[in-house]
């Protein structure tokens, strides 16, 4: 682990009242980190940028992949950025009537296609997909997928059309995790105080030791985009100039319990993993979209985990 840094080791809190960056400029600012994965990644942006066609975004929940895409986008379109999310485009938006993904395509002929968790994407969607790709084979359309789950695991377990897969993987950009990046958590932490303490017209200079000390030490399950939320939550209660350890609330109200008692272990894999599930799902006071978050896995996953569970009760 990395050596924590102390109180007031951060930038100057005058940099705190620097002007708010341009659009173009947010999307490099938003790529914070100089570990090896991110100065990777943002290598592959500026090689890719300028010339893609096709790209796969791939990483867990919360790791950034919009971000990515919208940086890509601007390395090379001057057209607008249309974001469509999988789950939205249902037989209706796919009827011969009423085609949404040509209307979509048509909308970024001159910038780029985002298709957000494609993965949820209906069967008749993946499909009908796969029949305009074709059509347009030959043109110049810049699209980006995302997806939050394996695509080859689920093309190879037939949840996901083989042929779709091999169309949009052709350039794939894999997003490393939080829990494997944790030289970078001290600068994200710096980069979203910054931003909120903007946003929010308050004077908070630092993160305290203990803060710094339980963020490293933190799984984040939902990634920088759980880090984002629990620095927001943090800038919002502090009443200091410094981010202490008991202003991270957000943290505390998700932590398991460290021990179940041996008479309450299930004797099934299956059933400890459901049994999780239900456990956050109800720290998460049944919001799905969030203890979907935790988890790591989409929201489709989710539903289907919870559909298992229940039809086998």
């Amino acid at each position: 682990m990395p050596t924590l840094r102390p109180v007031l080791a951060f930038p100057a809190p005058a940099r705190l009242n620097e002007p708010l960056p341009t659009a173009a400029e947010s999307l490099r600012f938003e790529m914070v980190g100089d570990g090896d994965a991110m100065r990777k990644l943002r290598a592959q942006v500026e090689r890719i940028g300028p010339h893609f066609r096709t790209v796969l975004v791939r990483g867990e929940i919360g790791t950034g992949k919009e971000m990515v895409a919208r940086a890509m986008h601007s390395k090379g379109a001057g057209g607008p950025f249309v974001v469509c999310h999988g789950a939205s485009l249902g037989d209706a938006a796919v009827s011969a009537d009423n085609d949404w993904l040509q209307s979509l395509m048509r909308s970024a002929r001159r910038g780029t296609l985002f298709l957000d968790g494609i993965e949820e994407m209906p069967p008749t969607a993946q499909a009908r997909l796969v029949a305009v790709l074709r059509k347009r084979s030959g043109q110049q359309q810049r699209m980006i997928v995302s997806a939050s789950e394996d695509l080859r695991s689920l093309a190879a377990a037939r949840r996901f059309r083989q042929d779709l897969y091999h169309r949009i993987a052709m350039v794939e950009v894999a997003l490393v995790p939080l829990r494997e990046r944790v030289d970078d958590i001290p600068s994200l932490a710096w980069h979203f105080l910054r931003r909120f303490t903007a946003l929010y017209g308050r004077r908070i200079e630092a993160i305290s030791e203990d803060a710094m000390e339980r963020m490293m030490a933190h799984a984040w399950p939902g990634n920088v985009r759980e880090m984002e939320n629990v620095i927001r939550n943090g800038v919002l209660q502090s009443e200091g100039t410094v981010l202490k350890e008991h202003d991270l609330t957000s943290l505390r109200e998700l932590k398991m319990e460290a021990s179940v008692p041996v008479t309450a272990v299930p004797s099934r894999l299956q059933d400890v993993v459901e049994q999780h599930v239900q456990l956050v799902l109800k720290r998460c006071e049944g919001n799905k979209v969030r203890a979907a978050e935790f988890l790591g896995i989409s929201r489709s996953t989710l539903y289907r985990m919870l559909e298992s569970s229940s039809s086998q009760g």
